[in-house]
């Protein structure tokens, strides 16, 4: 008997020992999982996940209402004209190395991003001064969302000697509550709490994130213990998810839209008729409520209620296949024996590019091609690596793309916008070979205006503008889903995607 006892006091201490440790933020690792693989260290391509990870901060950031806040910049001011910004660098930050943050590490970042495609290149920067904690940006021309510009990902802080003499990223030396630890391209990064944040430190000492397309894998992994959070799961899993004991799902609402991006100068769908036709064929209420479970999220413009400025409050036009096909017959289009379109002898049959990185794509995809079939368009789908669709853009040979935007990334979709309708050819995941004076006139107006209602008045015309001619055409507007162990205390989700504030979890038993 007393050797049981005794068994059973080992037993006791061992496990205590063990839920101790287990429990306790200096041993505690955090495992996320996610669909979106990263290929390096290049901020303009691969700075969204160093920024949501808490890797990397910029010198401001975005509040969960859209208000610009202070991160790396204390305080900042500007003349008038909205032509010279001055930036005080916040005093006692360190880089994970160490080394103090100066305005000169700000300048050497920020110098970078203008030579790489972005936002911030198209800000029209004349020079940028560092001296000690002051920073200087003296632009050419107004440019009054500049505070948001600044928010943006791709804008994370490295220090100066971060950069080789080619301007490459050889080492990523952040200021962020958490430090690179491993890369392992595409698939895995590990990270570690930084202890000399100038922050709050981060209450879980490790991570790792890993990617993986299939969103039913990563809920199992996260079911079977394997993984803590699993970031953008698809609706059929987080209903499944509602009743599971050891799981919660929590959603938000992103200015997020689902759209077709086209080839604008492709001969099919070069006519602004055609692109409304197949706009008019899309079946969006039929997509909300079978594939995203999200009655409402229907999308028959670009910018949701949420983006007040942007959104047009005029009635847009629904679901019409009769006037769909009227179009078409308009343009010379007509059905053949085997009930596709055809035209002088060609058949109207299209390749349609998606990813699974977004688990809801494929689906939608598929929806699609079912509904443009009832007006005789022929789609071929593609489910692909989310890489082809910026490399079909450069290299033109992309058609028709399925594509998910976040236009809130800035606050304002004002910088995303300015940046794309700059270039006819348009931006990886924007338009493509569309251009309209009126609307680069307009952009241009709004970001060298303060705001007003003349601003409003911009911005509508140029929502029209995009609702009429159908550079794109939007499907539905998306929201986030994220499984996670209900073992987890302060989870937030962020609708502008920028920081996932992971230093804020904590273990509970």
């Amino acid at each position: 008997m007393k050797k049981i006892v005794a068994l059973l006091a080992v037993v006791a201490i061992t496990y205590l020992a063990w839920s101790i440790s287990s429990s306790s933020p200096e041993n505690n690792r955090l495992t996320i999982s996610g669909p979106f693989e990263f290929h390096g260290m290049d901020m303009s391509k691969n700075g969204y996940i160093f920024s949501r990870l808490g890797i990397t901060q910029s010198l401001t950031q975005l509040e969960s209402n859209g208000e610009i806040a202070p991160l790396l910049a204390q305080s900042w001011r500007r003349n008038e004209q909205g032509t010279r910004w001055d930036f005080l660098i916040r005093e006692g930050v360190k880089f994970h190395d160490g080394q103090p943050l100066t305005a000169k590490d700000v300048s050497a970042s920020l110098q970078r991003a203008l030579k790489k495609p972005g936002v911030f290149a198209k800000v029209p920067v004349a020079q940028i001064e560092a001296n000690g904690q002051q920073l200087v940006i003296e632009l050419t021309s107004p440019y009054f969302p500049l505070l948001n510009t600044l928010a943006h990902f791709s804008l994370g802080i490295l220090s100066a000697d971060s950069f080789d003499s080619e301007g490459r990223i050889v080492k990523l030396n952040a200021t962020g509550p958490y430090q690179l630890d491993n890369l392992v391209v595409p698939h895995k990064l590990s990270a570690k709490r930084f202890e000399s944040f100038w922050g709050k430190s981060a209450k879980i000492a490790q991570l790792d994130y890993v990617a993986g397309h299939r969103s039913e894998s990563r809920v199992l992994e996260l079911q079977s213990g394997q993984s803590d959070i699993a970031y953008s799961i698809d609706a059929i899993s987080k209903q499944n998810l509602q009743s599971a004991k050891n799981v919660k799902v929590q959603s938000v609402n992103l200015p997020r839209t689902i759209m077709l991006k086209l080839n604008n100068q492709h001969p099919l769908l070069s006519e602004t008729k055609v692109r409304q036709a197949i706009s008019l064929a899309v079946d969006r209420t039929g997509i909300a409520q079978s594939i995203l479970y999200a009655p409402g999220s229907e999308a028959y413009q670009l910018f949701s209620q949420a983006q007040q400025a942007w959104h047009i409050e005029e009635p847009t036009e629904k679901r019409d296949v009769a006037q769909a096909k009227a179009l078409l017959e308009e343009l010379g289009w007509e059905k053949n024996a085997q009930g596709w379109l055809e035209r002088q002898g060609q058949e109207f049959a299209l390749n349609l590019t998606t990813y699974a990185d977004r688990p809801e794509l494929p689906l939608i995809a598929t929806a699609l091609q079912s509904q443009l079939a009832e007006i005789g368009i022929r789609l071929h789908v593609s489910i692909d690596n989310s890489s082809v669709i910026p490399a079909g853009h450069h290299d033109n040979s992309l058609q028709m793309a399925l594509v998910a935007r976040n236009f809130g990334l800035t606050g304002t979709p004002l910088p995303l916008l300015y940046q794309d309708f700059s270039d006819e050819k348009g931006s990886d995941w924007g338009h493509m070979n569309w251009y309209s004076p009126q609307v680069q006139q307009d952009l241009t107006e709004l970001i060298s205006t303060e705001s007003g209602e003349n601003q409003r008045e911009l911005s509508q015309r140029v929502a029209r503008v995009l609702a009429t001619e159908l550079p794109v055409i939007p499907i539905a507007y998306s929201s986030q889903h994220v499984a996670f162990n209900q073992s987890l205390q302060g989870l937030h989700l962020d609708p502008f995607e920028i920081d996932y504030r992971l230093s804020e979890l904590q273990f509970h038993d």
